[in-house]
């Protein structure tokens, strides 16, 4: 999740600089999105397929099943836990670690301006006395 998240906000950081503007939380938001679809279906097809190879073992009553329950139920616990990890709070927490020093997602400044203006003041030359 980690390599996508990062490869689609270095993709939302280069349009910023091509266009010459800063990355903003929005951005950040939208790159998470991004990001994170990509992971959504093939996360989900492998939680489906250990699911659907478990629920059988809890569903079996015959000679061993309390013992295999024993086994599968650890192992469906795991497969929740880490689906809602990988999808719900890896992606927030990157969220709020790239998104900490970040502008609001309306301040839309070009790199240009957000610079601080040095001012210059012109000293002030004394006529010369007749």
């Amino acid at each position: 999740m980690l390599i996508y998240l990062n490869q689609a906000l270095a993709e939302v950081s280069e349009r910023r600089v091509a266009q010459g503007t800063v990355l903003s939380r929005a951005d950040l938001h939208d790159a998470i999105m991004e990001g994170a679809v990509e992971r959504v279906r093939p996360k989900m097809m492998t939680v489906v397929a250990i699911m659907a190879g478990l629920l059988p073992i809890m569903w079996s009553t015959g000679t061993g099943s309390e013992i295999m329950q024993r086994i599968a139920v650890p192992m469906i616990g795991g497969m929740i836990s880490s689906t809602l990890l990988t999808l719900i709070v890896i992606p927030a927490i990157f969220g709020l670690v790239k998104g900490f020093r970040l502008p609001p997602g309306d301040q839309q400044e070009p790199k240009s301006a957000a610079r601080p203006k040095t001012i210059v003041k012109k000293a002030r030359v004394p006529k010369p006395a007749e």
